[in-house]
């Protein structure tokens, strides 16, 4: 079973790289591409002297409802162009309201494509977006740095920490992965106290050979500070064109504070990350 449905959320008007990328995943895929247009309020009222909280706030609502309209007619103008099956719809929500809506739409979508979150490049609203579609949604989401450009998805790198996250990524990412011409199962300073014991990785390739896919496991010392350096390290030593690994394994509030191996991941990455959880 492919993506047959596949989503990507739209709220500047420089956001053209992350509409190709989606265009070339549908493409690829064979799949329907829902693309959602999202105006944000980001107002709160209660900041401002009584009296005028009302007229700003209705200011707030119309600047972005006009941001939605002049979004989605780009996206019209851009898609009546592309040879893929498409739908565009919008809506303009406040701040606090995006993670639901964003969840609810990401919920009936089989896969999410969306830009980088972090860096220069993002927009105000992508940790959110990622955040509501992984979380809310139950989606796969899978983030591209730049553009998504053929040859991809050839040869898969695997973050494999032993994880139930990583395990839901990894079946969430099986259509992509029979699909590869290789797949290699990373495992980094495995600990011998794991489930694993003193064989990481080798139930997983196991599985993954059973289901067709061409793979095998890489199991490194921890040479680097972050885990986050040590996969991008060993997926351009080996050439790959995309990493699937587990998103956020602890809460959200923690992940925050303490950052951790999945925001570093999106940070840094130079090929696509495919995250479930």
């Amino acid at each position: 079973m492919g993506y047959k449905t596949i989503l990507t959320v739209v709220s500047e008007l420089d956001q053209g790289q992350q509409l190709d990328s989606a265009i070339a995943m549908a493409l690829r895929e064979d799949a329907h591409l829902d693309i959602f247009c999202v105006g944000v309020d980001h107002t709160q009222s209660g900041y401002y002297y009584p009296g005028a909280s009302a007229y700003v706030f209705q200011e707030s609502i119309d600047k972005a409802m006009a941001s939605a309209a002049d979004v989605e007619n780009a996206v019209r103008d851009r898609m009546s162009r592309e040879h893929v099956r498409w739908s565009v719809s919008s809506a303009v929500t406040q701040l606090g309201g995006l993670t639901t809506l964003i969840g609810i739409r990401s919920r009936y979508a089989d896969l999410v494509v969306l830009g980088r979150p972090y860096g220069d490049t993002a927009t105000r609203e992508g940790e959110t977006v990622t955040e509501a579609a992984l979380f809310e949604g139950s989606c796969p989401v899978l983030i591209v740095p730049g553009e998504l450009t053929e040859p991809f998805g050839k040869r898969i790198l695997v973050a494999w920490n032993q994880s139930s996250e990583a395990m839901v990524a990894v079946r969430r990412a099986m259509p992509l992965l029979q699909a590869a011409e290789s797949v290699e199962i990373t495992v980094i300073d495995p600990s011998p106290h794991g489930p694993e014991r003193s064989d990481p990785g080798v139930a997983l390739c196991q599985m993954l050979t059973r289901q067709g896919v061409k793979s095998d496991v890489a199991v490194l010392a921890k040479t680097m500070p972050q885990v986050s350096d040590m996969i991008n390290r060993r997926a351009t030593e080996i050439g790959a064109d995309m990493i699937v690994m587990g998103a956020y394994g602890h809460s959200r509030f923690r992940q925050a504070i303490l950052g951790g191996a999945t925001r570093n991941m999106l940070e840094k990455a130079s090929v696509p990350v495919f995250m479930a959880r």
